[in-house]
């Protein structure tokens, strides 16, 4: 009789209050890992907008260097699903490029100064110092941008 009382216990499985509390733990997990897997995967479709805009500082800085036009010689290239414009370069050398709505519709801007941020680059006049890059949003949420690129306004760089 004691043998089959050992028995019966050893088969007792979880009980209803043990089986709610694993799936109200695991629920909690997903509510709380979903949504930054979500924002991990714009944060990484905005980075190839980032990575796109590096042809476009090499164009710059070889142009600036010699005196030439900034957007001298650059070949846009072409959209992707996560670049919604390919990065245009403007006449002061800002290099701008949207990403697509998968990657969040952001709006991320490359400027370029003369060594240290506030000293604008000039056309016609090469550099006399490094060329230093402030990357900053002119639209949409920073949270998806790089560490490097979150600074406010284009204000808040001078």
């Amino acid at each position: 009789m004691k043998q089959m009382n050992v028995v019966s216990k050893m088969q007792r499985g979880f009980t209803l209050i043990e089986l709610m509390i694993v799936v109200a733990i695991i629920g909690i997990l997903a509510a709380v890992a979903l949504p930054a897997y979500q924002d991990y995967t714009v944060r990484s479709r905005v980075s190839e907008a980032v990575v796109a805009l590096d042809a476009a500082k090499i164009t710059v800085a070889e142009n600036a260097a010699n005196g030439l036009a900034f957007a001298t010689g650059y070949n846009a290239g072409v959209a992707t699903q996560n670049i919604a414009t390919v990065p245009t370069i403007s006449a002061a050398g800002v290099i701008t490029v949207v990403t697509s709505a998968k990657a969040g519709s952001v709006t991320v801007n490359m400027t370029p100064f003369d060594g240290a941020v506030g000293t604008a680059l000039t056309v016609g006049t090469p550099p006399t110092n490094q060329i230093v890059w402030a990357c900053w949003s002119a639209a949409g949420p920073n949270k998806y941008l790089p560490a490097n690129c979150r600074q406010a306004t284009a204000a808040a760089l001078l």
